[in-house]
Formats: C-alpha cells, sequence, structure tokens
C-alpha cells in the first residue's frame, strides 16, 4: 500500500517534499540535456551554495533520480546524470515550468493586487 501522503509519516509524502524541492526541480531541469559534473550543475543552478548542491545530488542519488559516476582520471571527475526515474520526474516537472511561465503575468497581477490591498488597510 502506498499510504496517505497528507500523513506526515507516510513515505509518499517524504517523496512529495523531495521532488517539490525548489533545488531538485532546478537540478532535475538542469539535468534534462544530459550528464553534467558538479561544478556545471552549480554553475546552472544559479543561487545555490555548495552545500545544498552536495546535500540535494547526494538525497536524488539515494532516491534513484540521478546517477554519479566517478571517473579514475586526475583531476577526479564525477558527473551526475538522470536515471530513467528522473528523465520521468522531468516530464511533470516541465509541464510545471511551462505553467509557471504562461501563468507569472496573472500572478504578479495578484501579488500587485494583494499589496496594494493589504497596504490600504494597513494604513
Amino acid at each position: 500500500m502506498l499510504g496517505n501522503p497528507y500523513d506526515r509519516d507516510c513515505p509518499t509524502r517524504q517523496l512529495l517534499d523531495r521532488i517539490g524541492d525548489q533545488w531538485t526541480v532546478l537540478i532535475v531541469g538542469a539535468l534534462v540535456d544530459g550528464p553534467l559534473r558538479f561544478t556545471e550543475i552549480g554553475k546552472r543552478v544559479d543561487g545555490i551554495s555548495q552545500k545544498v548542491l552536495t546535500q540535494t545530488l547526494r538525497s536524488l542519488v539515494r532516491d534513484g533520480i540521478l546517477t554519479r559516476t566517478a571517473y579514475p582520471v586526475i583531476p577526479p571527475k564525477v558527473e551526475y546524470e538522470l536515471t530513467q526515474l528522473g528523465r520521468n520526474l522531468a516530464e511533470p516537472l516541465e509541464l510545471l515550468d511551462r505553467w509557471a511561465r504562461q501563468n507569472m503575468d496573472q500572478v504578479k497581477a495578484a501579488r500587485a493586487a494583494y499589496d496594494a490591498e493589504n497596504a490600504a488597510t494597513a494604513s
């Protein structure tokens, strides 16, 4: 049984938390076109710290969404790549990205209206 994601200890909820994380969404999107090295991912995902990038990559490898390949060369070379599971995840994330881009103007207008209304009532 998959459980109920509305229960805090449900494994499905834990997975939803992982894939709903802003960094996971951006890292998966960065890897859609193929494998990248750690520094290349960091450059594509502007604003992520090295610590958070490391933690997120480890979690995604653990969850089977990414593979980590270390090449026996000097200097060391490590690449991250989407697994089949990760490519399957990329599809709905791409739809969310498209939705966000298509609706951003409406969201901005709603925010502006909300902020104006709250500024008037706070005065």
